[in-house]
């Protein structure tokens, strides 16, 4: 048994505690997304929603990057219950989720906490947050064999903060394979036809991997994302470790799913990579 394993907090809320429900659920999740080759994927952005609203969305993204390996996987995502300066890693022992634990790359987060001073270890903040957890039974159903993975938390999503850890990432990776896993929904509470307004201009950066243009309308409230920061790390580093193609994989949010369109939260994934060109 790993030590310092976290326990799920979700499991049996935001999505099935029972292995096989589980994993059924995911599989059908991706049975339900069009075969699409995309090469030299490095980063995706996925929501962290409950599966019933958000699970369909997500397995666009993670159908891309079904039985392939990577050197390295990293889930950053944004804290919703601790607050705290910088950014929050989990560098010791392991995440746990009915399908089984997954160990941390104790090697990798401690060299990208190293390469910066404003990553350090709070383990504590980790405990109740679920915008990591919500991405793994997805990463462990798509993945063919067990693997490491270095879990950051942000509590700060400023540019400076996301410039910093998006160096210290780049420079702890080196010539290693990656995947990089931002974490993040969009608008939230708006109506309908809002949120589709302001979804749009959060979607058009991301097309464009626009780390800075996302984050400044974030700021002056042209559109949400509560994971503009992790999604804007992600496109950060991805572009620094080659990508140079994004590529928006599906949109929807509640209201496409409950029917109620008078309150909604957005949810889409998108997927940043090396163009064939880069890769020759």
């Amino acid at each position: 048994m790993i030590a310092g394993v976290r326990k799920s907090t979700i499991a049996g809320s935001w999505y099935p505690d029972n292995p096989q429900v589980l994993r059924e659920e995911i599989a059908g999740f991706l049975r339900s997304v069009p075969d699409e080759e995309v090469k030299g994927v490095v980063g995706l952005v996925a929501p962290h929603a409950g599966y019933v609203y958000s699970g369909q969305v997500a397995a666009y993204a993670y159908k891309l990057i079904r039985d392939r390996i990577f050197d390295h996987v990293i889930v950053i995502a944004p804290s919703h219950h601790a607050f705290f300066r910088g950014v929050s890693l989990y560098g010791q022992g392991g995440y746990e989720t009915p399908l089984g634990v997954i160990a941390v790359d104790e090697a990798l987060a401690g060299n990208i906490a190293a390469g910066s001073a404003i990553v350090a270890s709070l383990p504590e903040t980790h405990l109740r947050e679920h915008s990591i957890e919500i991405q793994l039974p997805f990463l462990q159903v798509a993945f063919s064999r067990s693997f490491r993975f270095v879990p950051l938390l942000m509590g700060e999503q400023d540019l400076r903060t996301c410039e910093a850890l998006a160096d210290s990432v780049v420079g702890a990776v080196g010539e290693s394979s990656v995947l990089i896993v931002g974490s993040s929904d969009l608008s939230h509470f708006h109506a309908y036809e809002q949120a589709l307004k302001m979804d749009g201009r959060a979607l058009y950066h991301m097309e464009k991997m626009d780390a800075a243009g996302l984050l400044d309308d974030i700021e002056n409230r042209r559109c949400e994302a509560c994971g503009g920061g992790p999604a804007a790390v992600t496109m950060m580093a991805a572009r620094r470790l080659g990508a140079d193609s994004a590529k928006l994989l599906k949109y929807a949010n509640s209201g496409d799913v409950t029917g109620d369109r008078s309150s909604v939260v957005g949810y889409a994934s998108a997927v940043f990579y090396k163009s064939v060109s880069a890769l020759d």
